[in-house]
């Protein structure tokens, strides 16, 4: 199967609802905030400054760009018109943000012409990552600023014990909704290679216990080995009650290392 978040309009609105909550979900957790407001911080923002996000899903981090760019315009790209539509939805009120369908490799933007580029969790999901990259050098003043932030997809977990079965979803998940799970890993390299100063790289870790964020890596796996024929929907229904149960029980625990590269044009 290759990864959905590759094409997200042909994965449905369900999927595209449900990673939309999901990815707001995830922004609301307090070290997420904190990785966003940190990048963020880095940045100088103005009333003519333009921050460009690449991949922006359904806005869950344009949202926060535009609150700290502001007045300054942040636009927000994403090549599925269904999170385009739920990322305007959710962005009602923002006066200095908007989208627009464009894939990353491809920015409807003239050379030089941005002051940032933001990549959140997006080159774990693309066939070649040089490609994004290179087209944000072209797009950035010189002197403009990248951040990519992206999940170590290769540490995360569901598990609590040898044989998880919520473990094996996320094991799942990683297999089949992530195109390279070890981007992270050579993230240094490619923006080096690129042309850009890298300035900082940190990884912080994130725990996951009292939220849905990681459901749907359980729900949504779970419908793709229903529909192969892998397993019957009273266990793909009875993992999804499993991940409920550990919330209510203080029980449920999921790990994800987030890292975060900020360079220079």
């Amino acid at each position: 199967m290759a990864d959905p978040f590759q094409d997200v309009d042909a994965a449905g609105a369900d999927f595209i609802k449900a990673f939309a909550d999901s990815m707001d979900a995830r922004q609301s957790d307090p070290t997420m905030e904190q990785i966003v407001a940190t990048y963020l911080g880095a940045l100088s923002f103005g009333p003519e400054t333009l921050t460009v996000e690449v991949g922006a899903g359904a806005g869950a981090v344009s949202r926060r760009i535009a609150a700290k760019a502001a007045p300054g315009k942040v636009t927000g790209f994403e090549p599925s018109k269904g999170f385009v539509a739920e990322a305007r939805a959710r962005a009602a009120g923002l006066g200095n943000l908007t989208f627009e369908v464009a894939d990353g490799g491809a920015l409807p933007l003239d050379d030089g012409s941005a002051d940032h580029l933001i990549m959140h969790t997006v080159l774990t999901h693309v066939p070649d990552p040089m490609v994004l990259i290179a087209e944000a050098r072209r797009v950035l003043k010189p002197g403009g600023r990248l951040v990519v932030c992206d999940a170590d997809f290769s540490k995360a977990t569901l598990g609590n014990f040898p044989g998880d079965p919520l473990h094996a979803s996320a094991q799942f998940f990683i297999t089949e909704f992530v195109t390279d799970p070890y981007v992270v890993a050579r993230l240094r390299g490619m923006v080096g290679d690129s042309g850009f100063t890298v300035d900082a790289f940190d990884v912080v870790s994130r725990v996951i216990r009292d939220n849905h964020q990681m459901l749907p890596w359980v729900v949504e796996t779970a419908k793709v080995m229903v529909t192969r024929g892998d397993i019957g929907q009273g266990l793909a229904d009875a993992l999804a009650e499993e991940y409920q149960r550990r919330i209510a029980e203080d029980r449920l625990y999921g790990y994800q290392a987030f890292a975060t590269l900020i360079a220079t044009r």
